[in-house]
């Protein structure tokens, strides 16, 4: 069975415009580029033609030469041994990192106009140090990441028609009946054991065996291990990161420490370490801003960040403990807020957003601020029953120079409005939306 992913609409929306640009996929690896690109393939143009320069690396010879139109199509067609149809054909480069000079010739190509173009591959943002030059203007960027929360609902059977009806509550500021509720929270647990990697997902809908699950997980941990191997420079730096991310999010904080990888660690030796591990999709910085004002990022402090894995199922299995069953049954002797905070952090990076909190000594911690059109939006993840205590959102609610009129809550509860603040249900942070008003949110008088 095929998953359904909103990536489909971006490739076909892309297909449909008119600029002609060649599109450039990247993200984690696993998050199921390959898969998406395939499927698209199949069902918008009459051949195509996939090059992977991992599985064919023979291949790196059609650019070896000289990058011309003329000579670069002689080669690919020679290459496929098929005929490729003028405007009705995608050629596909697949794990083009590994072919720096497919990346230079795509300007080329582009101008050439025969055919359309899409680029793929794992740790890409690592990797443009390696091209002669650039195709700058001739590409446009897609990042792909895990199923999102409504995704994953879509691939456990529910149907449109009910997330569609959910979120119209939600925007409406109505309470979503007992039963529905429910059973998407529900779902919305499981989801935090399984996450949303494709391999994941589907072996999850079709056995419902979490233990297979697991051993999924665990395999694309190990790729993500063997990737910085590979392609990064200091990769003890970087590995050391890598595997304390969990325990870093288990601590109260959840700020990533240093001083926890080693008593000598200095933040300017291991900043482009974060960075190799935020270019390549595996994790996700979100970081500290020392006023809710905008613009978020001219308040933000790079040495003070909490760091998010790119998948929640990815946390869970990388765990020193198991930690399934307890995610799924809501049991909070774990820190189940940790798993609630990286999937409410990897659903808004999907969503457009960049990830910021903000912690002042005098007023506390604010999980998220988001920045939407020309506001600020405070975010809180409540993992507990006590929902309605939030005093570091409150306090920054009360401060009248910074002029907050909207917070948000998500929590196990249903919908409901109290003077600034809303609650919804964590299954809700897949309708925030990035460019949307924060009236989406607003409960109607």
């Amino acid at each position: 069975m095929a998953l359904e992913r909103s990536v489909y609409r971006d490739l076909a929306a892309w297909k449909n415009s008119h600029d002609h640009k060649a599109l450039l996929v990247d993200g984690a690896r696993q998050v199921g580029k390959t898969f998406a690109i395939r499927e698209f393939a199949k069902k918008y143009y009459r051949t195509s033609l996939e090059i992977n320069f991992v599985e064919t690396p023979s291949a790196k010879s059609i650019f070896e030469g000289d990058l011309d139109a003329d000579t670069l199509i002689a080669n690919l067609t020679a290459f496929s041994r098929e005929r490729l149809y003028p405007n009705d054909t995608l050629v596909f480069f697949d794990e083009v990192q590994e072919c720096p000079r497919a990346r230079t010739a795509i300007k080329f190509l582009v101008d050439d106009g025969r055919f359309d173009y899409i680029e793929s591959g794992s740790l890409l943002g690592v990797s443009y140090q390696n091209v002669p030059s650039l195709p700058v203007g001739y590409e446009r960027a897609l990042h792909m990441y895990p199923l999102t929360i409504d995704e994953f609902f879509s691939a456990c059977g529910v149907d449109e028609s009910i997330t569609s009806r959910v979120r119209e509550l939600c925007e409406g500021g109505l309470p979503i009946p007992d039963a529905i509720h429910e059973r998407l929270t529900r779902l919305f647990r499981i989801y935090l054991a399984v996450g949303g990697m494709p391999a994941a997902v589907q072996r999850y809908v079709v056995t419902h065996d979490l233990a297979q699950v697991l051993l999924d997980q665990r395999a694309i941990l190990d790729l993500y291990r063997q990737d910085i191997t590979k392609y990064a420079n200091d990769k003890a730096h970087v590995r050391a990161i890598f595997d304390a991310l969990p325990s870093e999010l288990d601590a109260k904080n959840k700020r990533f420490k240093l001083s926890d990888l080693s008593k000598s660690a200095r933040s300017e030796r291991y900043a482009s370490d974060f960075m190799w591990l935020a270019d390549s999709g595996v994790a996700l910085p979100c970081y500290n801003t020392t006023a809710p004002q905008l613009p978020l990022e001219v308040n933000k402090k790079h040495n003070l960040f909490k760091l998010f894995l790119c998948d929640v199922g990815l946390l869970s299995a990388a765990s020193s403990a198991p930690t399934q069953f307890d995610l799924i049954q809501g049991n909070l002797s774990i820190n189940w807020g940790s798993f609630l905070e990286n999937a409410l952090a990897q659903e808004f990076a999907a969503r457009g957003f960049k990830l910021y909190y903000f912690d002042r000594q005098r007023l506390g911690e604010v999980d998220f601020l988001l920045q939407r059109n020309a506001r600020v939006l405070p975010v809180e993840a409540k993992s507990g029953k006590d929902f309605h205590a939030h005093a570091a959102l409150d306090n920054l609610l009360d401060v009248a120079e910074w002029d907050l009129d909207e917070a948000i809550v998500f929590c196990s509860g249903n919908v409901k409005r109290d003077g600034k603040v809303t609650y919804l249900p964590w299954y809700a942070a897949s309708f925030l939306e990035q460019g949307q008003g924060l009236e989406s949110f607003v409960v109607l008088p």
